[in-house]
């Protein structure tokens, strides 16, 4: 990887964007990169947990609009065709059946902010900022931004949020749901360490079935949730950690997950 750093240790996978001198602004090679490893950590039973994050003082700051290979200039290929290869990254998160944590400091903005809206926990540091920067640059969300807004913090804030492309902090966003914590700059690796080592040793298939069910929730009848529900309920019942979590309960002790 020329653009990121991959770390791996007790289930967690930790994926963090590596340009600080740029504020992490994703380039065409970024986002390949980015493309494979949410893929390939979906494939890896051993990755139980994965952490999103950016090198230095900042998370991401969106698209490199400089970038010859990125998604504003390459000349190789007409801009549809760009833009699809930006909603396949945008989707390969979305659909990756093992939670996700954004680890946020600094900026997170543009499509920066559309991938952390694609993690299923937001933990950002006091002195984070956030901004769908989009119209500022003439531009309109990306990455999944339009979809996930919305649902994250409802409609009105969404267009509140990306109309006038204002950057706010850390306490605004978690006020409005944008984000779910804020924590002091010296706790934020503490905090995540926690919350990923609490999910990398949970019960996997049952978290994976239950995110899945949460992200069809909005595309889905009250009947066919039900239906949902039984079929991962019944696939639950099945797994060794079900079995296991059933029995520490009556045996009074902590279960131990395995992962299956």
């Amino acid at each position: 990887m020329e653009t990121l750093l991959i770390d791996r240790a007790d289930g967690v996978v930790t994926v963090t964007m590596n340009r600080p001198a740029k504020k992490n602004a994703a380039t065409g090679q970024m986002f390949e990169e980015l493309l494979e490893t949410f893929r390939d950590v979906e494939r890896n039973a051993e990755d139980r947990c994965m952490v999103l994050t950016g090198a230095g003082e900042d998370f991401c700051t969106g698209a490199d609009l400089s970038d010859p290979s990125g998604p504003a200039m390459d000349p190789r290929s007409p801009g549809m065709v760009r833009m699809r290869r930006l909603g396949d990254v945008a989707m390969a998160l979305h659909a990756l059946s093992k939670p996700a944590i954004a680890r946020i400091d600094g900026l997170c903005v543009g499509a920066g902010l559309s991938l952390a809206l694609g993690c299923d926990l937001l933990i950002a540091s006091e002195r984070a900022r956030f901004s769908m920067i989009f119209t500022r640059r003439g531009l309109s969300p990306d990455m999944g931004g339009s979809w996930l807004l919305p649902r994250q913090v409802g409609m009105a804030k969404a267009k509140e949020l990306v109309l006038l492309g204002d950057i706010i902090d850390a306490e605004a966003a978690v006020s409005m749901g944008l984000i779910n914590e804020v924590v002091a700059v010296d706790s934020l690796d503490e905090r995540v360490d926690e919350l990923a080592t609490r999910l990398a040793t949970g019960p996997t298939i049952a978290l994976s079935l239950s995110k899945t069910l949460l992200n069809h929730s909005m595309a889905t009848s009250m009947f066919q949730a039900l239906e949902d529900e039984g079929r991962a309920q019944s696939v639950n019942f099945a797994s060794e950690d079900t079995i296991e979590a059933i029995s520490a309960f009556l045996e009074k002790r902590p279960p131990t997950f395995k992962g299956r």
